[in-house]
């Protein structure tokens, strides 16, 4: 190659510093809308590539700060193939993952990943997906440019940076921190009676309050989750991850940002279910059921109104 040629190619090289995201969607309209909530993340498309090429796309991606997938349907198998790389990819440590999807696939994918570093929305607004995105391509390993710092706003980084740090906090509590021992409670409270009957009348008082005054108010979809699955577990009833969203009371995406940190922390347990594959159950944890136990005995002699 002349060497004029050559100097030519060097000075239309461009050297980028944002972070680089591969798109998947099944649909146009996806791929379009992952693409765009990325570039507003300040973020650059590496590639956009469809359901079907999708596995193999990743086998072949070399780097990439984050996979951002689009989903509007159940695509079976193929999708279910999909899924288990990106959880696999996240537990490898290879890059992180969001996923957008309808209500309607909450128990399909929350049956096949697992990792916190998938970070799965349902049914998200353009401001989750943005802010999604820049937590996943947030808290990387230093990297050596050969620019500057990006030109991502500075705003979007801030509160990419906040969440990173509250998340990280919350991943560092371990589950006998989530569960103490109780203090100062008589013998006598193992007499106790507890009842489903008394939680779900406690679940109802509380979806109460929303009559008087705006949910969010009162949003503690932790608490919220702990009471359902208390209930279903004196029921010795089951809880799919879809039927715990809805007994959370804040939007589909908090609760599952939620099951899945006090699944990690030993709080919640995951079961699968032995009639479906693509499905799994939520319960309590043997520990955090005593606890909660003792707990609601302990305040219900104090005061029958509890809420």
């Amino acid at each position: 190659m002349p060497l004029k040629m050559k100097h030519d190619a060097l000075a239309m090289t461009e050297y980028r510093n944002e972070p680089a995201v591969l798109v998947l969607s099944d649909s146009k309209e996806g791929l379009e809308r992952a693409s765009r909530s990325a570039e507003r993340a300040g973020c650059r498309i590496s590639a956009s590539i469809g359901l079907e090429g999708a596995v193999e796309r990743l086998d072949r991606q070399v780097a990439a700060a984050a996979v951002v997938a689009d989903f509007q349907e159940d695509h079976g198998p193929a999708l279910d193939s999909l899924l288990d790389r990106l959880d696999e990819s996240a537990r490898s440590g290879r890059h992180r993952s969001v996923i957008s999807a309808p209500p309607e696939l909450i128990d399909v994918i929350s049956a096949r990943v697992l990792h916190r570093d998938v970070i799965h929305l349902c049914a998200p607004s353009e401001l989750d997906r943005v802010m999604a995105i820049g937590l996943a391509c947030a808290r990387q390993p230093a990297r050596l440019h050969d620019v500057g710092k990006g030109q991502r706003p500075a705003r979007l980084q801030q509160l990419s940076e906040e969440v990173g740090r509250i998340a990280t906090i919350l991943a560092d509590l371990s589950e006998d921190e989530l569960l103490r021992e109780p203090r100062g409670v008589a013998e006598s409270d193992e007499a106790g009676e507890l009842s489903s009957a008394m939680v779900r009348s406690i679940i109802r008082g509380r979806r109460l309050r929303e009559q008087y005054f705006a949910g969010e108010l009162f949003a503690d979809p932790a608490w919220d989750m702990l009471l359902d699955l208390m209930a279903a577990r004196l029921d010795k009833q089951r809880v799919a991850v879809s039927s715990l969203c809805i007994a959370a009371a804040v939007p589909p995406t908090t609760a599952l940002r939620w099951i899945k940190t006090l699944t990690d922390q030993g709080v919640f347990v995951r079961t699968a279910d032995p009639q479906d594959g693509r499905r799994v159950f939520i319960e309590l944890s043997d520990g955090a059921a005593a606890q909660l136990g003792a707990y609601l005995l302990a305040v219900q002699r104090i005061s029958p109104l509890m809420i």
